[in-house]
């Protein structure tokens, strides 16, 4: 069976641990041809964007990359933009499954094609949209989404089999903002690589990143990492709570790139407290292990996919309270902060680093739980009706 994902609304990199990435991947290796077709635009270490000339290439995990250019040569960021060559790649592809990784694309139409040219063709697609990352102001709510990417999720709607929403808050989205019937819209939750999670989870790879960093198997350590921008800028606010606590059990772990002005006052906090290191980038599939090898999880600030990745490893964690994100919760084993504050998260940190009742709870319902629900294994069948 051939299936064609479409990301162009955002960026596909080899080895990103993102939804698009990973059901490629297992699509992959459930014995699949799979193409995905995408734009010219990649990240660069400092989170820039960087126009690539690549026109095709072939990831880590065998899927095909084909990359389209921009009608016009309009900048990524412009949210109008066509693309050139999306029918005709499809064409040459040859789908039988389609499934569009965000409906907010101008070249809807292509696909429609395709689907009345091919009617034997499923067509899925998804939402990564939500309240918190969109329609954040007038224009964006009432006319790019009230108007403009809802008119395009109503084209598609008579061709897809199924929309999906990433989180429920991305369910809502769809129903509310777009109008699309609530039958029509289903929960996809993101994930984590289950290969990679088996492999994090050994004890040997556990006690060689803690042999790594100086952790003895007493000490209670905290992570925390990704994209470090102002969304998430809560991060400064829980190196801060660490500082705060008088015990040399407790120990931080950071990483991601960060943005510049945000880069001095972090490096400040971290380097004035020994116990506190930040390691910087780290590719998708490298921040297993050092998940594995903490005792809690902690994100302060907006959602990101390293939440369910982490809960799907089966890590005690403590999130931001975001309306539409409570699913990272499977059972208790997830603790939620609700005021951007330093004391909020040292409390939380001084009553669960002792490792009593509550902790236990927390790592007894992650263990059980997390991975039955977050795994990419079984997202990959699903999204696509199997």
């Amino acid at each position: 069976m051939n299936i064609t994902h479409i990301c162009l609304a955002g960026l596909f990199m080899d080895g990103w641990g993102y939804q698009d990435n990973l059901i490629a991947k297992y699509h992959v290796s459930f014995g699949y041809d799979v193409t995905v077709i995408t734009n010219r635009w990649v990240y660069d270490h400092e989170g820039n964007y960087v126009k690539t000339e690549k026109e095709t290439e072939t990831d880590r995990y065998g899927v095909k990359i084909v990359r389209i250019p921009i009608r016009g040569d309009k900048p990524y960021t412009y949210k109008l933009k066509h693309y050139i060559g999306l029918y005709e790649t499809l064409c040459k592809t040859k789908p039988d499954v389609i499934f569009l990784h965000s409906t907010q694309i101008m070249d809807v139409e292509d696909i429609i094609r395709y689907k009345k040219e091919n009617p034997d063709v499923k067509v899925y697609a998804d939402n990564h949209c939500d309240y918190s990352n969109s329609a954040t102001n007038w224009l964006s709510k009432y006319i790019l989404h009230g108007v403009i990417w809802k008119r395009k999720a109503w084209k598609l709607n008579p061709y897809v089999e199924k929309f999906y929403g990433v989180l429920p808050a991305r369910v809502d989205f769809m129903t509310e903002r777009y109008r699309l019937p609530k039958d029509r819209v289903e929960l996809l939750v993101m994930g984590m690589d289950d290969e990679k999670a088996e492999e994090a989870g050994k004890p040997e790879v556990k006690a060689k990143i803690r042999k790594r960093f100086g952790y003895d198997e007493e000490d209670f350590v905290v992570i925390t990492g990704g994209k470090i921008d102002h969304a998430k800028r809560q991060t400064l606010l829980l190196i801060e709570a660490v500082k705060r606590i008088d015990n040399p059990r407790l120990k931080l772990l950071v990483f991601g790139s960060v943005v510049e002005d945000m880069k001095q006052p972090l490096e400040e906090l971290c380097s004035s407290d020994e116990r506190i290191n930040y390691i910087g980038w780290i590719e998708a599939d490298q921040t297993y292990p050092y998940f594995a090898a903490a005792d809690l999880a902690v994100f302060p600030g907006r959602h990101s996919v390293m939440w369910e990745q982490v809960a799907g490893q089966g890590i005690p964690m403590v999130v931001k309270y975001w309306e539409g994100t409570t699913h990272v919760d499977v059972g208790g084993n997830v603790e939620f902060l609700y005021q951007d504050s330093t004391e909020e998260i040292q409390e939380m940190l001084k009553r669960l680093m002792t490792r009593g009742n509550e902790y236990q709870k927390m790592l007894e319902n992650a263990r059980e739980k997390g991975s039955e629900v977050f795994s990419y294994r079984k997202i990959s069948r699903r999204c696509i009706g199997e």
